[in-house]
C-alpha cells in the first residue's frame, strides 16, 4: 500500500469519526458510498469534500459525474491527488 494511500485511509477514518476502523479495514478499491463498502451518505460526502479542500486543496464540485467517480473509492481519490499535486 502506498503512503498516499495509508494518508488517505486515516484521512478517511479521522474525518468522517469511524471509531471503530482502522487503515487495514478500507480496502483500496472498496466503495466509500456504497451499503457494500463504508456505507458512507450524502453528508459524509459534504464534510470529506470540505476536508479533502482544506488539507489538499482539491475543490470538488457538487452534482458532478466525475466528482462523484472521485469519491468513489481510496484509489479514486489517490489518482485525484496524484494528478493534482
Amino acid at each position: 500500500m502506498s503512503q498516499l494511500h495509508q494518508e488517505l485511509k486515516a484521512f478517511i477514518i479521522e474525518t468522517m469519526n469511524l471509531e471503530d476502523i482502522t487503515p487495514a479495514d478500507i480496502g483500496d478499491d472498496m466503495p466509500l458510498f456504497a451499503d457494500d463498502g463504508l456505507g458512507l451518505d450524502s453528508i459524509d460526502a459534504l464534510e470529506l469534500v470540505l476536508g479533502l479542500k482544506k488539507k489538499y486543496g482539491i475543490v470538488i464540485e457538487a452534482n458532478d459525474e466525475a466528482s462523484r467517480q472521485h469519491l468513489r473509492s481510496v484509489n479514486s481519490l489517490a489518482a485525484l491527488l496524484s494528478a493534482n499535486r
